[in-house]
């Protein structure tokens, strides 16, 4: 049963939650609560964001302490019922660098027991909910009937779309059939948060990955794109064509990547409802301060991220401490054609 919403709530997220396993140098599995769009829920709310999660969880043991975590965040669940199906799993292996490859167990699992029409009845009765976001697995072309009639009724009621790429190719049998399909849910998009790699994984043109971003917004009808290039920092390009570019001065000490584009994103995202900004921002020439306060507030945040173990998000007090103790290197690109 979908839970009537009479509270106020500023954003709703859909998409996967799992159990991260994430393998030790022992060999052994360390389970930690994850899901790219999980995440990116929790970061929200731990940032003070009234936050509404669509997707059911399982009541499995798994799905207790995803549920738990939530609330313990202050997030509100559309469906509050745990649901019989069991929670999804990703084991997760982490390189050198800190980077993670994935393998997914995802059939017959809890937040896909989900339909586009829930979804949908869910946001409608939600006062003044102004912005959505969704991304990674919810983008798998086996979910097109789930995400894309929802996602469609979103932008037809006015609200802001946040879609983050985040593609997972490894565990998509039909790589160009799943390139198709993102490209074609990314057109529902207002606002795009990409990585280097999730541009030249779509196989886009250009000869790196700002002219790929710049492909990607041309051939979108996205305002905004937010490009994170790892150690590099990240930029914000909109459909005005401003370019911008910032990162911390300083090294940071990482521990591992995990969550820290969902932390990212929800960075972006606070300081866009801070800054109250319409969803045709970037259609227009933008300033160049709000461009700062978005790309520092989402670097801090991932930064935060990747100096703990596993998607732990930050605070809105420690994103806070953050930004003024670390200086970041802001600088503005020369005007581009998009």
């Amino acid at each position: 049963m979908v839970q009537k919403n009479t509270h106020v709530f500023q954003v709703a997220t859909a998409g996967e939650a799992l159990i991260d396993l994430i393998r030790n140098e022992d060999g052994r599995f360390e389970p930690c609560l994850g899901g790219a769009v999980y995440n990116l829920t929790r970061a929200l709310a731990r940032q003070g964001v009234e936050t509404l999660y669509l997707n059911p969880l399982s009541r499995d043991r798994f799905g207790r302490e995803l549920a738990a975590a939530l609330l313990d965040d202050g997030v509100h669940l559309a469906v509050p019922e745990p649901v019989q199906q069991v929670t999804s799993l990703a084991v997760v292996g982490v390189g050198p660098q800190g980077h993670p490859d994935y393998s997914f167990y995802r059939e017959g699992v809890a937040d896909r027991a989900i339909t586009a029409a829930v979804m949908t009845n869910a946001c409608a009765e939600a006062e003044v909910l102004s912005l959505v976001c969704t991304g990674a697995l919810a983008l798998s072309p086996d979910d097109a009937d789930i995400y894309l009639p929802w996602l469609s009724s979103q932008r037809q009621a006015g609200r802001t779309v946040v879609i983050d790429a985040n593609l997972r190719p490894s565990v998509m049998p039909n790589l160009e059939l799943y390139r198709r399909h993102v490209m074609a849910a990314l057109q529902f998009a207002d606002v795009i948060k990409a990585s280097d790699e999730d541009l030249e994984c779509l196989n886009l043109p250009g000869a790196d990955a700002s002219e790929r971003a710049m492909h990607l917004l041309r051939n979108s009808r996205a305002q905004m794109l937010a490009l994170t290039r790892g150690g590099e920092g990240a930029s914000l390009l909109t459909r005005h064509g401003q370019m911008f570019h910032a990162r911390e001065t300083e090294a940071v000490a990482i521990v591992d990547t995990v969550g820290a584009g969902d932390c990212f994103l929800a960075g972006l995202v606070v300081a866009m409802l801070d800054n109250a900004l319409e969803a045709d921002w970037g259609s227009t020439e933008v300033p160049e301060a709000q461009a700062k306060d978005l790309l520092s507030n989402a670097i801090a945040s991932a930064s935060l991220c990747v100096m703990r173990r596993g998607a732990v998000p930050p605070t809105r007090d420690e994103v806070r401490a953050r930004l003024a103790g670390h200086a970041v290197d802001f600088t503005v690109a020369a005007r581009v054609i998009i």
